[in-house]
């Protein structure tokens, strides 16, 4: 796996979905996707508590992109800029060639197969572009749905902890994924 470098921002898309990089304009939706207090807390992170704490986050992830320790996609429907969901690359490893995926989607798009979508794009970007050896997740085991989807992608639950830098996550698993032969 090479330095990654995300100057030129990689636009993903699928059959129904565009992953595009987060705007300000995204501010709303992604408050409501961080202030859920059942979410945060099977993620381990504080609730959002305002529209400001949301900005913040945006300015924070831009920076993180700049800087090219992430790549942080905004997820939204083909032919409608509203984000749905964001997804993410993280935790770079360059030496071992391990990055970390995290995905999270608004309530009311649950159920609809988007995030399998999703997931299964970035796999391909970051195996076929990244050169990435292996994907690791970390959800949490009171998360059935995290779970079966990773299960379904062909995650296979470990015992080691790799670079993990989740606190006060309950139940708290480890899934990986390496590179197709």
């Amino acid at each position: 796996m090479k330095q990654p470098n995300f100057s030129n921002f990689p636009v993903l898309e699928t059959n129904k979905l565009v992953l595009r990089r987060l705007l300000l304009n995204d501010a709303k939706e992604i408050y409501q996707l961080r202030s859920d207090i059942e979410v945060a807390a099977l993620t381990g992170r504080t609730a959002c508590a305002s529209i400001d704490e949301a900005i913040a986050y945006i300015d924070k992830i831009d920076n993180m992109i700049n800087k090219n320790e992430c790549i942080f996609w905004a997820v939204s429907y083909r032919g409608n800029p509203a984000l749905i969901g964001a997804a993410c690359l993280w935790n770079f490893d360059i030496t071992k060639g391990t990055v970390e995926i995290g995905y999270e989607l608004l309530e009311k798009f649950h159920g609809r197969g988007i995030m399998g979508e999703v997931i299964e794009r970035i796999l391909t970007y970051a195996f076929d572009v990244m050169g990435v050896e292996t994907i690791i997740a970390f959800p949490s085991g009171d998360n059935p749905s995290s779970l079966r989807l990773l299960k379904r992608l062909g995650f296979e639950q470990v015992p080691l902890h790799f670079k993990n830098t989740h606190i006060n996550v309950p139940n708290m698993l480890t899934y990986i994924l390496s590179r197709p032969t």
